[in-house]
């Protein structure tokens, strides 16, 4: 780009931080359409087992190890134009993905044979997360340390980023199972035909999105291509031997874990245990209202006071405290298990609205210590981490729900769904611990640390 043109781009202002938002508005209407209703879907209308689906999540993570850290070479290598480095991707996936996710939810093949039900999740799970999601998520994510140097911009670009994200868990979460379940025989299932229908729809919600993004936001900092020889050796060392980008993995995992896990047991304990679809909308609805009255206007500021890291770690403790407590009081009224959830969502809501701010923070390390600017390797490679917490979190509960023995023949029966209770607080316990504790024995980046990053590279930029 230009420096002319970049002398006469507008400011950083809401236009910037409104297309950001609908980006992740975009990815959110296929990825948790997938974290939330996949599992739900080939189990309840494909009639594939849990362990299955769980098991294609898992295995198509080392697909994602190779063609993240690709894109994000890809990307790091590539030219600017006058669009900027990393929003012409944008432009260009976000058809591929759109379809590519409505493909996987094709409920007229649920009476052909076994084999071929599993054959076409696979594939279309594959094209859907490991190639087309990929090649539109990465220079999304990226593109943030290239909207504005200003850290408090960035601040506020994960902060609308996560509104985004939590406006498409709004519509996703409440909408969804409004429209997709049905009454059967006195029992509440999920309608194949249905399914097909909002897949369709949201699709097409998610490439207005894209578009909306590419149109608004603005890249003002110019990223130049990295032509440097690759090395894969060195990249792998760098990589694995850059604590802070080790640490934000390991708590992304473990959030994942938490998080998916929360959305995913809803489709169960809210319809199967306690027999109410609609508590299953009010918890999404108080979840993200949760988190755009309370977490998105005090993240911010909470973490300029005291420090990202100090935040997400304080807020993941009390979530994993009220997800036991709920454990213990056994609550049988749906909506009482609706308040501890929202509850718990506010201690996720914080670590989830400042955890992209955090990748920058990494990427802002890295160059302190290497002297090499990898906006787009590192985050391909906290990409995939993320990919492989959805995955442990899918693959976890299908395997735990075939282990409690749930199938469509017992999805009803007693011991089965008190099992399913029991999951739907035990795994967030566990994911919303080992936040805290990857973060506080591994992730150095604190409040202190950050401002000296910061300071540095201002002034190695001048």
């Amino acid at each position: 780009m230009a420096k002319s043109a970049k002398a006469s781009m507008p400011p950083f202002g809401m236009g910037d931080k409104l297309g950001y938002m609908f980006g992740d508005f975009g990815n959110d209407f296929t990825f948790i359409l997938s974290s939330s209703f996949m599992l739900k879907f080939y189990t309840d209308v494909m009639a594939i087992d849990a362990a299955v689906v769980g098991l294609l999540m898992m295995a198509a993570r080392f697909i994602d190890a190779v063609t993240d850290v690709t894109m994000g070479q890809i990307v790091d290598r590539s030219k600017p134009t006058k669009d900027g480095k990393f929003k012409p991707w944008i432009k260009r996936m976000c058809g591929p993905v759109a379809i590519a996710s409505f493909l996987i939810y094709q409920s007229a093949f649920a009476n052909m044979a076994y084999g071929f039900k599993v054959f076409w999740m696979v594939i279309t799970y594959i094209l859907w997360g490991s190639i087309f999601y990929t090649s539109i998520n990465i220079p999304y994510g990226s593109m943030a340390s290239a909207v504005s140097p200003d850290p408090k911009h960035r601040a506020e670009l994960s902060t609308w980023r996560t509104i985004g994200g939590t406006l498409a868990g709004l519509v996703i979460g409440v909408g969804t199972p409004m429209f997709a379940y049905v009454t059967v025989n006195g029992n509440t299932v999920l309608s194949g035909s249905r399914m097909t229908i909002i897949a369709g729809v949201f699709s097409v919600l998610a490439i207005v999105c894209y578009l909306i993004c590419f149109k608004l936001v603005r890249e003002r900092v110019e990223v130049p291509a990295n032509n440097t020889k690759l090395n894969v050796g060195n990249m792998l060392k760098s990589l694995v031997t850059n604590r802070s980008l080790l640490g934000i993995i390991a708590a992304a995992i473990a959030l994942l874990l938490a998080m998916l896990t929360m959305q995913g047991m809803a489709g169960y304990v809210f319809p199967n245990y306690y027999g109410n679809a609609a508590a299953q909308s009010m918890s999404s609805l108080t979840g993200s209202l949760a988190a755009l009255l309370i977490c998105a206007p005090l993240a911010v500021k909470l973490s300029t006071k005291f420090g990202k890291k100090e935040l997400s770690v304080a807020s993941c403790l009390a979530s994993a405290v009220i997800f036991l407590i709920c454990l213990i009081v056994h609550p049988q009224n749906p909506f009482v298990y609706v308040a501890f959830f929202t509850l718990a969502y506010v201690g996720l809501g914080f670590f989830n609205t400042v955890i992209w701010a955090m990748i920058t923070d990494v990427i802002d390390d890295a160059e302190v210590r290497n002297g090499v600017r990898e906006d787009g390797t590192i985050y391909s490679v906290y990409s995939f981490a993320r990919k492989l917490g959805q995955a442990l979190s899918a693959g976890l509960t299908g395997a735990l729900l075939t282990m409690i023995g749930y199938s469509t023949a017992t999805a009803f029966d007693p011991e089965v769904t008190e099992r399913i209770f029991k999951l739907s607080c035990i795994a967030p316990i566990i994911g919303f611990g080992l936040v805290a504790v990857f973060l506080l024995l591994i992730y150095p980046l604190n409040k202190k640390r950050v401002e000296e990053n910061v300071a540095e590279l201002a002034r190695r930029r001048k």
